[in-house]
């Protein structure tokens, strides 16, 4: 009985083992399977862009845009030191979303400090931080996939979230003592 059975089994491996020509490989055409990807984030980055747009417009704000699509808009001006890569920088903020709940704001945390261009914030913070002088304060808008994106920060800040900072930078801790 032992013996048929591993005789039985040889038989099956070896069929299952063997080149078939009748089947063809599968080949998955990339470039069209991102295609419904790509227009369903146009379409978010469309709608967040009415979105942001909208939210200037009613707050009757003149804000500068950048290419990436970042918004800023300074205040009330500071002195003439501006941060660059590599500095340590010191700021007071509020973080809200465009319904205007607040998520963050350093009343509750505390001055709050990053080296820009390389720690943990959001890319649009490390951008609009450069056109910053000391002392300004400003308005930033971030938009989601700048701030947060698609994970959002898992606690206040959802998934595809654009980011209003209200933003004083205290100070900036130079890299080189020499500047």
């Amino acid at each position: 009985m032992l013996r048929i059975f591993i005789i039985i089994f040889v038989v099956f491996l070896a069929s299952c083992g063997g080149k078939n020509d009748n089947h063809q490989p599968v080949v998955i055409d990339l470039n069209k399977s991102k295609e419904p990807l790509i227009k369903v984030n146009q379409k978010i980055s469309k709608d967040e862009k009415r979105a942001i747009d909208a939210y200037v417009t009613r707050r009757n704000w003149n804000m500068i845009e950048t290419g990436t699509g970042v918004k800023y808009m300074i205040y009330e001006r500071g002195k003439d030191k501006m941060p660059e890569s590599g500095d340590i920088v010191v700021i007071d903020f509020e973080i809200q979303l465009l319904d205007g709940s607040v998520c963050y704001s350093s009343k509750e945390s505390g001055p709050e400090h990053f080296v820009v261009e390389y720690d943990h914030v959001e890319s649009g913070m490390h951008e609009a931080i450069q056109y910053l002088h000391e002392g300004d304060k400003a308005i930033i808008i971030i938009p989601s996939h700048r701030a947060f994106g698609l994970a959002g920060d898992n606690e206040k800040i959802p998934s595809f979230a654009t980011v209003v900072y209200n933003i004083h930078l205290l100070e900036i801790i130079s890299k080189s003592v020499e500047r």
